[in-house]
């Protein structure tokens, strides 16, 4: 394992506690711990925790005892304490940290209000802050390195859905599509999905979130495949909408629209400019066509070791444009009478402040 960018993120940490003002922070998010130290394990109901101390030489992670053999091998900190079953977590918390701290950085998303009631007898005296925003803060900007996995994802993702593909056809059931993917997933070496998988057909593809049922597809459906991959922690995120058959004039407008809105949102990506640019970019489109009635979500969203993190996509998000941002362009235009097309890539916008396209399956409408 390579070291070096888990070292820059323990200085870049310590550095941004200094300056909030807090002397403790406690991260409870298994992506964040995975970010900073290199070890990932969703602990159930379990305790973990990443504590950091600023003044001190490296994190102290406290992992249930079922995986401490586990962290020993991966995690990149200073100190491993396993908490047994039986044991008490927050006394052995205390032992780590003593109980002087005067203000405490949690991650306010994450941590249970049980948690928090914990946390606050034992740091009785002590003032919480929302740390949440110092990890992001780090996580939005994207290194060369973790573009580089998401890559793979993104390879991993296109094939399978390729695959998958190749056996659309009349009669086939949405939930057959899905096992499909997922199987092909597996064998082709992703770690697990990113999100549940979402095969819908018909008028069913006017749901925008819907979930894959025994519906069979039928000549001139609409079929949309909105899915993600793992890999090596983390993730790719992709949605394309086919034809079975010739489809119906109104199915091809839509998808005009839907296809327009995807290269007009792009076209508007550029370090420098607000975020709101990319959702307009892709509403104007769809509302000069008439359907912007049924555009009913924001253009994208973040993505990384979360299929959703930072930056909203939306047309209020007045945040400039950076190199190292990663996000979706997904518009959708979703009509229950006649169904719903999505188009969604990847981007990443590099160095030069110029966008950069991860995915690469064909975007022009694919009849099957």
């Amino acid at each position: 394992m390579d070291t070096l960018p888990y070292k820059h993120r323990w200085l870049k940490m310590k550095e941004a506690l200094n300056a909030s003002g807090m002397d403790l922070a406690i991260l409870t998010s298994p992506a964040s711990i995975f970010y900073l130290t290199g070890f990932y394990s969703d602990p159930h109901e379990r305790f973990m925790a990443l504590v950091i101390e600023p003044g001190k030489d490296g994190y102290t992670l406290l992992v249930p005892a079922l995986d401490e053999e586990s962290a020993r091998g991966a995690a990149q900190v200073g100190r491993l304490v396993g908490i047994g079953d039986t044991d008490d977590a927050y006394a052995l918390l205390e032992k780590e940290t003593g109980a002087q701290a005067s203000v405490v950085g949690v991650e306010s998303a994450h941590l249970r209000y049980s948690g928090y009631l914990q946390l606050a007898r034992l740091y009785g005296q002590a003032a919480f802050r929302d740390a949440e925003p110092l990890v992001m803060g780090l996580r939005l900007v994207k290194s060369e390195g973790e573009i580089e996995l998401v890559k793979k994802a993104v390879a991993l993702a296109e094939q399978v859905l390729a695959e998958t593909v190749a056996k659309a056809a009349p009669g086939v059931t949405e939930l057959e599509l899905n096992a499909e993917i997922e199987y092909r997933l597996r064998v082709l070496g992703g770690d697990k999905p990113a999100f549940e998988t979402s095969v819908l057909g018909g008028v069913r593809t006017a749901l925008p979130h819907g979930r894959s049922s025994g519906y069979k597809l039928q000549e001139n459906d609409l079929l949309l495949i909105d899915m993600g991959v793992y890999k090596d922690g983390y993730c790719s995120d992709i949605t394309r909408t086919f034809l079975i058959g010739e489809g119906t004039d109104s199915q091809h407008r839509i998808y005009d629209s839907v296809l327009k809105a995807n290269r007009s949102a792009l076209a508007a990506v550029k370090a420098g400019r607000p975020l709101a640019e990319v959702d307009r970019g892709a509403r104007s489109v769809i509302e000069g066509d008439g359907y912007g009635f049924y555009f009913t979500h924001r253009t994208g969203h973040g993505m990384g070791i979360d299929v959703h993190e930072q930056p909203s996509v939306h047309g209020e998000n007045k945040t400039l444009m950076q190199a190292g941002l990663l996000f979706t362009i997904e518009p959708g235009i979703y009509i229950p009478e006649i169904g719903g097309v999505r188009i969604e890539d990847d981007v990443y916008i590099g160095l030069d402040g110029q966008p950069v396209v991860l995915t690469s399956y064909p975007r022009e409408l694919t009849r099957l």
